[in-house]
């Protein structure tokens, strides 16, 4: 669907699954306000690839734990086009950590994880509600976790965050309609460079693998395949939907095992 002239923030959108959201929002005539902590040089090509498309980029480094990077954030991409429509939060974090070993977290790392997976998503969302109400519509995408549903991934932490957003997801919707649409998408395995930069080429192969040939559909999980789902919600064909939770996996939750690197 075409949504020619509308405004998207994407958070964690240098590389991965937030690049190919904005690259696909993009596509369909969104302008897109790509959003990096740290990897700038990332966060360049990927504008570039936006404005590629024929649309209007805006290049905004903020920490999304942080509640005045959140407000500078939407400050921005209100001034530069008086509105905002959409608002992914996609960027997130995780320590990895073996379930069994209870000792293997910490107090802090429980902190660092919430900060922003949980705590960042509900500022970004206060940030743009009143942009989006005073436009009388927008739609909130956050980027949970099948992690959240099922309990397992790379540790506890990081299954009790996405369990944290995907109930604030409900809670959210119901605050904030009828003006804003809020829904989850609960990814399973993806194959990007956050698992193969710190697990190794190796392991990382290994896991596509296992992927292919154990989940139902027998693929493992792209960019792009998530960044269809999230997209969806962003646009009128989702106009009946929020406080939806959408499980995106290839089927692996119908025959769940905890995913590990082993």
């Amino acid at each position: 669907m075409d949504m020619t002239g509308k405004v998207a923030i994407v958070t964690g959108s240098a590389m991965g699954l937030g690049a190919a959201v904005a690259q696909k929002l993009a596509a369909r005539g969104c302008n897109v306000v790509i959003n990096y902590s740290k990897s700038r040089s990332e966060a360049e090509t990927v504008a570039e690839s936006c404005a590629a498309a024929g649309v209007e980029t805006l290049l905004v480094q903020a920490d999304i734990s942080k509640d005045g990077d959140c407000r500078r954030l939407a400050q921005e991409a209100g001034d530069k086009w008086g509105r905002i429509d959409v608002l992914v939060n996609n960027a997130g974090t995780s320590v990895f950590a073996d379930h069994r070993d209870l000792d293997a977290l910490s107090g802090e790392d429980f902190q660092y994880i919430y900060a922003l997976n949980v705590v960042g998503p509900y500022q970004m969302v206060r940030a743009v509600a009143p942009a989006m109400k005073a436009a009388g519509m927008g739609a909130v995408v956050n980027v949970s976790s099948i992690a959240g549903v099922m309990g397992v991934g790379s540790s506890i932490a990081y299954a009790a965050s996405k369990g944290a957003l995907n109930t604030m997801t409900l809670s959210l919707a119901r605050a904030l309609a009828p003006e804003i649409r809020v829904n989850a998408v609960c990814p399973g395995f993806i194959g990007t460079r956050w698992f193969s930069d710190r697990l190794g080429p190796e392991t990382f192969a290994k896991m596509v693998a296992t992927q292919e040939k154990t989940t139902p559909l027998n693929r493992a999980g792209t960019p792009e395949d998530i960044a269809d789902a999230v997209v969806f919600f962003c646009t009128e064909g989702a106009r009946h939907i929020t406080g939806e939770t959408l499980i995106t996996d290839a089927g692996m939750h119908l025959g769940m095992a905890p995913l590990t690197a082993r």
